[in-house]
């Protein structure tokens, strides 16, 4: 299986919340993974930074973000250039999918732990 570098944006500390969830799947499958958010944290092992770092070779970027709180992170999630940005329920953000579109990078509307149990991801 190809192993696909993934920005989870909407990282958490917290195991109730999706995005934490999403960094303990990804893990399991492999996944290399950098995590951006609200509060600075860890989990796994994976630094949750809160100021968005430029990283290259970002295949996914996997939301945890309603539309409102995307939209300071246009530009960056722009700027990376990913294969594509997977929008998670609730996530679904018609502007953003727009502007990725236009940029060359598939939107997809899923749920990153669904993709990932059905081998989709």
């Amino acid at each position: 299986m190809e192993k696909k570098k993934t920005l989870v944006l909407g990282a958490s500390e917290n195991p109730a919340r999706y995005g934490n969830i999403a960094i303990h799947h990804l893990m399991r499958y492999g996944h290399p993974i950098v995590a951006v958010g609200k509060r600075a944290g860890e989990v796994e092992g994976v630094r949750i930074e809160t100021e968005p770092p430029f990283v290259e070779d970002i295949d996914t970027i996997t939301l945890y973000l309603n539309p409102t709180n995307q939209q300071p992170y246009y530009d960056y999630i722009l700027s990376l250039k990913p294969k594509r940005i997977i929008f998670n329920p609730g996530t679904e953000n018609a502007e953003l999918a727009s502007m990725a579109r236009a940029s060359g990078i598939q939107p997809v509307q899923a749920c990153t732990l669904v993709m990932l149990g059905t081998g989709q991801y």
